[in-house]
């Protein structure tokens, strides 16, 4: 089970040049395959005038759902190389689709090879890929005498808090790191004398700042 993925930040574009052929590669965040297929089928409406609209895309934090498709392209030049950059950038919950406005020159399967795969390794750099963590959710609760102090040292330490809540008591929800479970509750024990309570929420994928 892994504990941290990538994936893009947000919708973004990028185009290459390649021999008078345009690939325009559209590149966007997605959490399913309904929604990649949308943004596929988007990309189709937005450049009619292209000849293809290949794609690819990774979903799931471990990258276990994958689909591609050449879109018309020879079998294996279009969205193969364009999942292996995927893959290869392990990046994932992503859908790429690069869509080919043809400049007159064919460029065989070695060339479309290359030329789809750099369309995709392009936008990457040119959108920028974002870093997900799993945490494990926890609340704390403790009385106003200790919260201000608390809530304090909670703010400056790298625990981060996601939310705060004040009622007969205080109550901060913190997301951990996998292996942070242990060294928290022994801080928090530490600063408050024992008497916060601490109660599991379960987990989260959470953006890292």
């Amino acid at each position: 089970m892994t504990d941290r993925y990538l994936s893009v930040p947000g919708p973004g574009q990028h185009e290459v040049e390649i021999r008078r052929s345009r690939f325009l590669c559209a590149l966007a965040p997605v959490t399913g395959e309904a929604a990649a297929r949308e943004v596929i089928a988007a990309r189709r409406r937005a450049e009619p005038a292209a000849r293809h609209h290949c794609h690819a895309f990774v979903l799931g934090p471990d990258g276990r759902t994958q689909r591609s498709s050449d879109d018309g392209e020879p079998a294996g030049t279009a969205g193969v190389p364009m999942l292996e950059v995927l893959r290869r950038r392990s990046v994932t919950d992503t859908v790429a689709v690069v869509s080919r406005h043809f400049g007159g020159v064919l460029l065989g399967a070695g060339g479309l090879i290359r030329a789809y795969g750099q369309a995709v390794s392009e936008a990457l750099d040119a959108v920028g890929v974002v870093e997900y963590r799993r945490l494990s959710l926890v609340e704390v609760e403790v009385d106003y005498t200790r919260a201000g102090r608390l809530e304090n040292d909670l703010r400056s330490s790298s625990y981060p808090v996601k939310e705060t809540r004040f009622d007969t008591a205080a109550h901060f929800r913190i997301g951990l790191g996998a292996d942070e479970g242990e060294k928290f509750a022994t801080w928090l024990a530490d600063l408050t004398g024992g008497e916060a309570v601490l109660t599991p929420l379960g987990e989260e994928w959470v953006r890292s700042a």
